[in-house]
């Protein structure tokens, strides 16, 4: 009897944890829907991403991404509840199951998506490690920077990148590691370190909240690729499947010039198929995502296209001005590229 109990433990455990050692991910639909909200990640706190307002209202891309999850799902982007996560803290909280998704400026990696029971959804933003340095400091260019001092966030890709970076270059320099990413940029503010490293469009970030922002500049290098972009759990295809879709809703829409002001004029009168597929006008395609017929819309009325997110957030009607580059759609010279919808 007691072996039949242990093997029936063994089985248990083996079920809930899976091959990788993590939780199963389940029907998180179920969950979301059951909960009537998304349990978002987020950043503790990045201009342009996700980031909290005078009245406590997060904005940002990362945000905007689950509004939009939030709208397809529930029919209201405003249902979503935010998890403020340190680089340290964001991939318990997603393996755990302590939030449904995360959308917080994370890089993209191979053992990121194969050895830690996630899997990434898309690509947000395309982004790259730069360098912020304050102008007295005198220099044009990273290669500039032997013997410099560096404030790295702890937890992130950027350490192992700068290492490699500083090492193929015959530089040398100290590390300075924090837990999060204002704890860096006041560092860099107080002069404990002569540079601050992290992904260029976190660097725009930070610099709009120093006292004197015009005092520093961020260096011309791009040092790596960080493919930044939405986490789920391995193993629910269903959730997965909405959390991808939602991102390539925005980019389709872009592409074809539906906006949040024009989409339910689009609904009714387009002569576009492409736009009637995407629109739920033509064909039953939310079926295939468990989401209903309008799914799209309601991303695009209540959350923009990716042209619209990006440009208030980050982009031309944003603080940062940050240019589209590699962020542009594919047909204007970025890569930004999705699925169509048939």
């Amino acid at each position: 009897m007691k072996m039949v109990k242990s093997t029936l433990a063994i089985l248990t455990a083996a079920t809930i944890l899976g091959a990788s050692g993590f939780a199963q991910a389940g029907a998180t639909l179920d969950k979301v829907k059951k909960q009537g909200f998304v349990q978002c990640g987020v950043s503790d706190g990045l201009p342009g991403f996700s980031v909290p307002d005078a009245k406590g209202n997060y904005q940002g891309i990362d945000v905007d991404i689950c509004r939009g999850v939030a709208a397809a799902v529930l029919g209201d982007a405003s249902k979503v509840k935010y998890s403020p996560l340190t680089a340290k803290e964001r991939f318990t909280a997603i393996q755990s199951g302590e939030v449904d998704m995360l959308s917080r400026n994370t890089t993209w990696t191979s053992s990121r998506d194969a050895g830690m029971g996630l899997v990434f959804t898309g690509v947000t933003y395309y982004d790259g490690i730069g360098f912020l340095v304050n102008k007295k400091l005198g220099v044009s260019s990273a290669k500039e920077l032997d013997g410099a001092t560096i404030c790295i966030q702890a937890g992130t890709t950027t350490e192992l990148n700068v290492s490699d970076y500083f090492r193929s270059n015959g530089l040398k320099y100290t590390p300075i590691t924090f837990d999060t990413s204002d704890e860096s940029a006041k560092s860099l503010e107080a002069s404990r370190c002569d540079v601050l490293t992290s992904d260029q469009s976190q660097l725009y970030a930070q610099r709009i909240k120093l006292a004197q922002p015009n005092d520093y500049v961020v260096l011309p290098e791009v040092i790596s690729k960080e493919p930044l972009g939405p986490v789920v759990r391995k193993g629910d295809e269903e959730w997965f499947s909405i959390v991808k879709w939602t991102l390539f809703a925005m980019l389709n829409a872009e592409e074809a010039g539906v906006t949040s002001k024009n989409v339910e004029a689009e609904a009714k009168g387009s002569k576009n198929p492409d736009v009637l597929r995407l629109l739920g006008a033509d064909g039953e395609y939310g079926k295939d995502l468990k989401l209903p017929k309008d799914w799209a819309v309601q991303i695009i009325k209540q959350v923009g296209n990716y042209g619209e997110v990006f440009d208030r957030n980050v982009g031309a009607g944003s603080e940062l001005k940050i240019e589209r580059g590699l962020n542009a759609l594919w047909n204007k010279g970025g890569l930004q590229y999705a699925p169509p919808v048939r």
